[in-house]
């Protein structure tokens, strides 16, 4: 009895009544849906894939403007430090920091508004 599961799965095989339509239409119906799944699949793997390139692209691309943003950071705190020692070495010899501000209406007098007349009855009384 080394194979008696054996000769009866091939017994009852070829007993089996022939494959219906309805079987067959299961069948196909299987087939199409794993295939559609398969092209699922292999879609969403493609743009997994795509979504992946573009963030490792973005990402790159920030990057380079991270380091040119530093040394942009650099350029400038040089740039002050130079301004910050110009003015230091300036201001024992400036003579407006030395001497009292003059009073506002000295600053303000070259600067008159004038107003149009306004000719609106809304504005008469």
């Amino acid at each position: 009895m080394p194979h008696s599961s054996d000769s009866s799965d091939s017994s009852s095989f070829s007993q089996s009544p022939p494959p219906s339509k309805q079987d067959s239409s299961d069948d196909m119906r299987k087939v199409q849906r794993r295939e559609k799944n398969r092209i699922a699949a292999q879609k969403s793997r493609l743009r997994q894939t795509q979504k992946a390139d573009t963030l490792h692209l973005e990402s790159e691309d920030l990057e380079r403007q991270n380091a040119a943003l530093r040394r942009e950071i650099k350029q400038l705190t040089e740039e002050m430090k130079h301004f910050t020692s110009m003015l230091s070495s300036h201001e024992p010899l400036c003579s407006i920091l030395t001497s009292p501000p003059p009073p506002p209406e000295v600053l303000y007098a070259t600067h008159a508004f004038h107003q149009p007349h306004i000719s609106s009855p809304r504005f008469q009384h």
